[in-house]
């Protein structure tokens, strides 16, 4: 596998404390959340977990690679929203592993026009390229 170097633009630093049972903080204090296993996985549910906040970070950066790829595509993608489903599991070789499913919904475009956009976003998207060839990320348009 190569390691992509890039041209840093920005770092995100965060820090947890006690796991997926406590809590996580970024560096300039915007983030600040307790995390807690979700209660179908035996937790409290009390708080958010890794999951959604991946879900969450993946969503919004798709959502920013497909503003990008409408502008050059001159494609109106107002009203558009993407959804990230992530899932955690256990692997074959008895470790944990995520699969994520990206459903984008962009109202004024033809469902041609839309996956097609879709496609070039996932090209383009940070979370995407990290994630490429490592876990299972499925694409639809809604």
């Amino acid at each position: 596998m190569t390691i992509q170097h890039i041209d840093v633009a920005y770092t995100a630093v965060a820090t947890a404390s006690s796991g997926r049972d406590g809590r996580v903080a970024s560096d300039d204090g915007n983030l600040d959340v307790v995390v807690n296993p979700p209660k179908a996985m035996g937790g409290s549910g009390a708080g958010t977990n890794p999951e959604q906040l991946f879900a969450a970070g993946y969503s919004a950066c798709f959502q920013g690679a497909l503003g990008v790829v409408a502008r050059n595509e001159k494609a109106d993608i107002s009203g558009s929203t993407v959804t990230a489903s992530v899932s955690l599991g256990k692997t074959e070789a008895g470790g944990f592993g995520l699969e994520v499913a990206i459903s984008a919904s962009i109202p004024n475009v033809d469902k041609a026009t839309a996956q097609a956009l879709v496609e070039k976003a996932h090209q383009v998207c940070p979370y995407s390229n990290a994630t490429r060839g490592n876990i299972k990320v499925e694409l639809s348009v809604g």
